[in-house]
């Protein structure tokens, strides 16, 4: 089995980008659940889903602004979240950066951010991302490519996540759930991405991207009729974002 030295040096190469911070992201749980759960009532269910060992993408769904911190604080293992680069700001942006999130500029290429995101996955971590680019209805009817690349790169499995209550029906993008509201974080079983060496073809990336759409719509369908939960809707119209991601996306059509 190759080291991870090794991996770092392939293409596109990580070998001379520091690792995200980890102390406080993983020494930090413990306590940082514990302060959330005094506010929300916060479940993860499916956790037997995630493999104990090794790299793994975790793709979620995204419909509330408290998705990235629940899905690096209460994943079964310790996630670094590719976080729009707008949050990474004053003393937030601080903490973000403490908790080894990865900053990320949605409408333009991003190589750092996603050359990082691979050091993480070669070094045998978890990382944490948003498919459908912004808030909304949680639905994946808009699905980037980015968890598909991350896959085929390192050969990680893609571990679904679908996030429940984390906004009301009708609800701002900006909005919280009421106190003691009911979180639901649902683990579906993993994908596995077998990895393509470099290049890797658009037409490769786009075929497996589709493949984790299918999937992971498959999967909702299956949380949503096992817990019984139901997805909020569309954000307001006035509260939309822009999609960032132009021409690399598919969309349910």
């Amino acid at each position: 089995m190759r080291g991870e030295s090794a991996a770092r040096a392939d293409l596109p190469r990580t070998d001379d980008l520091r690792t995200p911070t980890r102390w406080l992201l993983h020494g930090g749980r413990p306590t940082t659940r514990w302060l959330i759960r005094r506010r929300f009532d916060v479940h993860v269910l499916g956790a037997e889903h995630m493999p104990a060992t090794g790299p793994v993408v975790l793709a979620a769904n995204h419909i509330g602004v408290i998705d990235g911190p629940l899905l690096a604080i209460f994943a079964p293992r310790p996630a670094h979240a590719l976080t729009k680069i707008e949050m990474f700001k004053g003393l937030l942006g601080g903490f973000l950066r403490l908790t080894g999130q990865i900053p990320l500029d949605r409408f333009h290429t991003d190589p750092r951010a996603v050359r990082t995101a691979l050091r993480v996955l070669r070094e045998g971590g978890v990382v944490g991302i948003f498919p459908e680019g912004t808030r909304g209805a949680g639905d994946l009817d808009r699905f980037h490519r980015g968890a598909a690349y991350l896959a085929m790169v390192t050969g990680a499995p893609v571990v679904p996540v679908f996030m429940f209550g984390t906004r009301e029906p009708g609800g701002a993008s900006s909005s919280l759930p009421p106190r003691k509201a009911r979180i639901d974080l649902v683990l579906g079983a993993p994908i596995d991405v077998d990895a393509v060496p470099w290049p890797r073809t658009r037409e490769d990336v786009a075929k497996t991207s589709r493949l984790l759409r299918s999937r992971m719509r498959a999967e909702l369908q299956e949380a949503i009729r096992s817990t019984g939960r139901s997805l909020p809707g569309p954000l307001p119209v006035d509260q939309r974002e822009p999609d960032p991601g132009g021409g690399v996306t598919e969309s349910s059509a």
